[in-house]
């Protein structure tokens, strides 16, 4: 290769690898200022300069929120709602995602189509006939209500996805397995869900978030403060009207994304592998 070519070459990866560091910096920054003013003193947010790095680290906010009761119960509601989401949302679109991948009926394509629509609705127009509901059927201020609510919300893109790593596998393995006598059911169970791990993890995970990151179906539908979720119940105890302990709202904050990070360093490779797939056909 011609020097000059080398030089375009050089220059060109220079470029790209700056303009991503510019990028990530761009998207980091904001999880680096939350983390830093949690180790801050209210005192010192608004010193001109800024410390972009605290001098004098406190850890008074974190003591304070872990003894307080309010705090501990929205956190277990915001887990036990969040997991329960996961696990209902994962049986049904597991079983639903099957039948569309394997079975042939009439109107499957629209259906399928019909489901997806759904996310088009903006939530706040689903809310006040959920509410009303909810509300005739006793499931307003219980988790069991919020948990179902939730669960809907998530279907109709997990049913999709999952649908597409059945699609993937080989229709050839299920007849081999009929042949040895195992069940419609055992296929599932036993051969198909195994090969399909990365996709049952990446709807996992992404049911989670969406159920953990959830503001209007909890504000909406909770209004207990002893079964509120994290995000309504930071909104309602934490932030005043005139005036915010912002110290302290970003300790909350920061340790509300404690059960993300640990899904994504656990379950990385899936997510990865589960949200490019479908994505080469060969």
């Amino acid at each position: 290769m011609k020097p000059s070519s080398l030089r375009r070459s050089f220059s060109a990866s220079a470029v790209s690898f700056i303009v991503v560091v510019l990028y990530l910096v761009f998207l980091m920054f904001p999880l680096y200022w939350m983390s830093i003013t949690a180790f801050k003193d209210n005192s010192v947010l608004f010193r001109i300069p800024p410390e972009w790095f605290p001098s004098h680290p406190v850890f008074t906010h974190f003591v304070k929120l872990l003894s307080d009761g309010a705090f501990v119960v929205f956190y277990k509601n915001s887990l036990i709602v969040s997991f329960g989401t996961t696990v209902l949302t994962l049986l049904v679109a597991t079983l639903a995602g099957y039948g569309f991948s394997r079975f042939q009926f009439k109107f499957k394509e629209l259906m399928l189509f019909s489901i997806l629509s759904t996310q088009m609705l903006p939530v706040i127009s689903l809310l006040i006939a959920l509410y009303s509901i909810y509300n005739t059927y006793g499931l307003l201020n219980t988790r069991t209500g919020l948990t179902v609510a939730l669960t809907t919300a998530s279907l109709p893109f997990s049913i999709w996805m999952i649908k597409v790593f059945f699609d993937s596998i080989p229709i050839s393995l299920e007849e081999a397995a009929k042949i040895d006598g195992v069940s419609r059911f055992g296929i599932l169970f036993r051969i198909v869900l195994p090969l399909s791990k990365p996709g049952v993890f990446a709807v996992g995970v992404y049911t989670f978030i969406l159920s953990w990151d959830d503001f209007l179906y909890s504000l909406t539908l909770i209004n207990d403060d002893q079964l509120r979720t994290l995000n309504p119940g930071i909104a309602i105890r934490y932030m005043g009207e005139v005036s915010y302990d912002w110290a302290n709202i970003m300790t909350i904050c920061l340790t509300a994304t404690i059960p993300i990070v640990l899904l994504f360093l656990f379950f990385q490779k899936y997510m990865v592998s589960g949200l490019t797939a479908g994505s080469v056909k060969e």
